[in-house]
C-alpha cells in the first residue's frame, strides 16, 4: 500500500512539474497577439549627478546644464528646449516613478538604457540602479545598449572640438569579461529585463569599436561566444545580441577571408547577432531641414534593410534632431517636427512590422529624453504631452 501511495505521489509531482515547465515554455516562447506591438524608447541617462562628469557639468545636474544654458544660433531657432517637468533628477526613485507611470500610460513598454563602461568603471549607471530599478517593480521592461563609443570633448560645450578623447570606448578581453559578469548579475537576472524567446536582449552601439578593442574578428567571436555561454549558465536559454545599424557596423573583418565576410550581414552572421535596429535617423540621413523630408528619406531605407539582412530589422522612428546645445558653433538641425507627423511614421513602422511578420513586433523610438539632441517623448512647454499622445494614438493602447 505504501509503495502504491508513493508511486501515486511521484506521478502527481511529475505531472505537476511537467505542467509548470510547459507553462514556463509557453511564457518564454509566447507569440505576440496580432495587434500587440512593443514600443521601446532609447533612454539617455545623463540627467543626474555623476561624479566622473563633474568637470563637464559643474552645476551637478548632469547634462541639464547645457539645456538650460542653450541659446538660439540663428533667427527662429527653437532653443532652449524647456522640460514641462523641470530639471529633475532621474536617479531619484520618486522622479523615475513618474517617468515609468507616464511611459506605461501612453504605451511605451520598454526603456533601452544607454550603458557605459570606461577605464574599468561604469558611467551614468545611477539612473538605472538608483532610479529605475528601485521603483519599477516590473511595471515596464528595460534592456541595455552598450554605448561603447569614445567619450570625447563632444560632451564638453566649452570645447567645440570632437577630436580629443576623454575616455576610450574600446575594452580588452579582461574588461569585456568583467562587463559580462556585471551585466548578467545586475541586469539580466532582474525580472524586468526584456527578453526575446526567453533570451536577454543586449544591444551594442559600435561593433567596430568592440572588434578593435578585443583584437580582431576571431577574438570578438570568441568573446561573444563566452558571453552567450555565461548567459546560458546563468539559467537563460541563450543571449539575443542586437546591433545598431549605421556606419559603425563594419562591412568586413580583418583576418576573415573576404569570400566569407563581404557585407554587414556577413559580419552579423559571423559574430552571431540576432537582430538590428537604428539608434536614430541622424545615422541614416543628414539631419538638416524639414522633418517630413528627413523622415521620408530615412524610412524609405527600410525596404532595403529587409533585403540586405537575414536577421530581423526592427524599425526605428525618430522624433526630431537638434544637437546645438552641445556646440558653440551652429550645427545642422531639423525643423517642422510635429506630433502628427511623428504619429504617421509610427503607423508606417507598424505596417513594416506586419508586412515582415516580425515577432516580437518591436518598434524603437529615439528617444525618451534626448533633450541635448532635440529628440524626446518627455513633455516640454511647447508640445506638452503631444508626442506621448501620438504614441498612444498610433499604437491603439486603449484597445490592448
Amino acid at each position: 500500500m505504501n509503495n502504491r501511495r508513493n508511486n501515486i505521489k511521484k506521478a502527481a509531482i511529475g505531472s505537476c512539474l511537467f505542467g509548470i515547465l510547459f507553462a514556463l515554455s509557453l511564457c518564454t516562447n509566447k507569440v505576440q497577439p496580432e495587434n500587440d506591438y512593443t514600443v521601446a524608447a532609447f533612454y539617455w541617462p545623463a540627467y543626474h549627478y555623476e561624479p566622473r562628469a563633474e568637470f563637464l557639468f559643474p552645476d551637478k545636474k548632469g547634462e541639464w546644464e547645457i539645456i538650460y544654458n542653450a541659446v538660439p544660433k540663428e533667427e527662429n531657432h527653437a532653443q532652449p528646449k524647456v522640460p514641462e517637468w523641470g530639471y529633475v533628477d532621474e536617479a531619484d526613485p520618486v522622479v523615475m516613478d513618474k517617468k515609468i507611470e507616464t511611459a506605461v500610460e501612453y504605451g511605451v513598454d520598454v526603456f533601452i538604457f544607454d550603458w557605459y563602461w570606461y577605464e574599468g568603471h561604469p558611467f551614468l549607471e545611477d539612473c538605472v540602479n538608483n532610479g529605475f530599478l528601485k521603483t519599477n517593480n516590473n511595471r515596464m521592461k528595460f534592456y541595455l545598449m552598450w554605448a561603447n563609443h569614445d567619450a570625447t570633448t563632444y560632451w564638453d560645450v566649452d570645447n567645440p572640438s570632437i577630436d580629443s578623447i576623454i575616455w576610450p570606448g574600446e575594452v580588452d578581453r579582461e574588461q569585456f569579461n568583467i562587463v559580462v559578469d556585471r551585466v548578467i548579475e545586475n541586469y539580466f537576472k532582474n525580472p524586468s529585463y526584456y527578453k526575446i524567446n526567453g533570451e536577454p536582449v543586449f544591444c551594442i552601439y559600435e561593433l567596430n569599436t568592440l572588434v578593435r578593442g578585443l583584437g580582431g574578428a576571431q577574438e570578438t567571436r570568441e568573446a561573444l561566444d563566452y558571453f552567450r555561454q555565461k548567459t546560458i549558465e546563468a539559467g537563460f536559454p541563450g543571449l539575443h545580441l542586437q546591433g545598431i545599424l549605421w556606419s559603425a557596423l563594419p562591412a568586413s573583418l580583418e583576418g576573415v577571408p573576404a569570400d566569407n565576410v563581404k557585407s554587414q550581414d556577413d559580419v552579423l552572421a559571423y559574430l552571431g547577432f540576432n537582430s538590428l535596429t537604428n539608434y536614430c535617423w541622424a545615422h541614416l540621413q543628414q539631419p538638416d531641414g524639414d522633418y517630413q523630408k528627413w523622415g521620408d528619406a530615412s524610412t524609405a531605407m527600410w525596404s532595403s534593410f529587409s533585403k540586405d539582412f537575414n536577421v530581423p530589422y526592427f524599425p526605428n522612428v525618430t522624433i526630431s534632431w537638434d544637437a546645438n546645445p552641445r556646440f558653440l558653433f551652429k550645427a545642422d538641425y531639423i525643423t517642422n517636427s510635429t506630433p502628427e507627423k511623428f504619429e504617421n511614421y509610427l503607423k508606417k513602422a507598424k505596417k513594416y512590422v506586419d508586412e515582415h511578420q516580425l515577432n516580437p513586433k518591436l518598434i524603437t523610438i529615439n528617444a525618451w529624453n534626448e533633450w541635448s539632441e532635440g529628440s524626446y517623448l518627455e513633455p516640454d512647454t511647447v508640445w506638452n504631452y503631444g508626442y506621448l499622445e501620438a504614441v498612444k494614438n498610433a499604437m491603439n493602447t486603449k484597445e490592448k
